[in-house]
């Protein structure tokens, strides 16, 4: 099932979306992408969208609504370096224990939203990355039941300011700018996360090109390990790593990460006014 979150002409609403195969993408408008089937449409789930969801019987064309960020989680968090040859590339060696960090979530946006480059930025990096979305409460997870946890994956992009992520020492404020969490364009919950493409492309040209196998730390660990310091929520969000390739971007750019079984997520860059 493809569960996602539009906003309609009668509000916002966390929905169903039937008849878009894994190419499915999002353009940066927000709006459906050439190519996605002209029959999609969207079915308004009832309340909220964990466990058995329910339907309010509403359902609009997919070309007529607004995808937003499939969730708004409590909480946001991140592994980092979670990739040999991204930690590599950053200077450092790949961690014996999963590194986590957290962004707020007033970084979410959604598909097509512009990633704002903060007053003096000197330099705002993509960071393409699979996302796990957290679908009951959980604390002390063995890595076996990890997937009992688990509501479904999609798309983010861990967008840092390199410069300020090295001054401070820690990445709170470099990773934790409003827009700087892009997600969607919505949530997989038939998916084997074990070994799938993910790349990053700016204006069409291929940065990163990984795969889900290359991760240090596979999911179910990274979901004991996690659920060993805090409570997980349902829709927590949890960032998995982020292959190698990574590099700024500048306004007037469109970063787009691909993940093969969910689709594209594309987001738009602009300077903070």
């Amino acid at each position: 099932m493809r569960l996602g979150r539009v906003a309609t002409p009668s509000g916002v609403a966390f929905v169903s979306v039937d008849g878009v195969d894994e190419e499915g993408a999002t353009a940066a408008s927000g709006t459906p992408a050439a190519g996605v089937p002209a029959g999609a449409t969207v079915r308004e789930i009832a309340e909220h969208p964990f466990g058995d969801p329910t339907y309010t019987g509403r359902s609009w064309p997919l070309a007529d609504v607004r995808v937003l960020a499939p969730i708004l989680a409590s909480k946001v968090i991140c592994v980092g370096k979670n990739y040999a040859a991204h930690a590599a590339e950053m200077g450092g060696v790949a961690p014996a224990d999963p590194v986590i960090f957290l962004k707020p979530n007033t970084s979410i946006i959604g598909p097509g939203a512009p990633i704002v480059r903060p007053k003096g930025a000197e330099r705002v990096d993509y960071e393409g990355e699979l996302a796990v979305v957290i679908g009951r409460p959980c604390r002390n997870v063995p890595a076996r039941s990890a997937a009992d946890v688990i509501l479904g994956y999609t798309i983010a992009n861990d967008v840092t300011e390199r410069a300020q992520q090295k001054a401070d020492g820690q990445w709170t404020r470099g990773k934790g700018y409003d827009t700087f969490c892009p997600l969607g364009p919505w949530i997989e919950t038939a998916l084997d996360p074990g070994d799938l493409r993910i790349s990053t492309s700016v204006n069409g040209a291929i940065r990163q090109d990984g795969r889900t196998s290359d991760l240090l730390h596979d999911i179910p660990s990274i979901i004991e390990w996690i659920s060993a310091v805090m409570t997980l929520l349902p829709g927590d969000v949890i960032l998995t790593g982020t292959p190698e390739g990574v590099g700024p971007v500048v306004a007037g750019d469109t970063v787009s990460v691909s993940i093969e079984g969910i689709g594209t997520l594309s987001n738009p860059v602009e300077d903070a006014k």
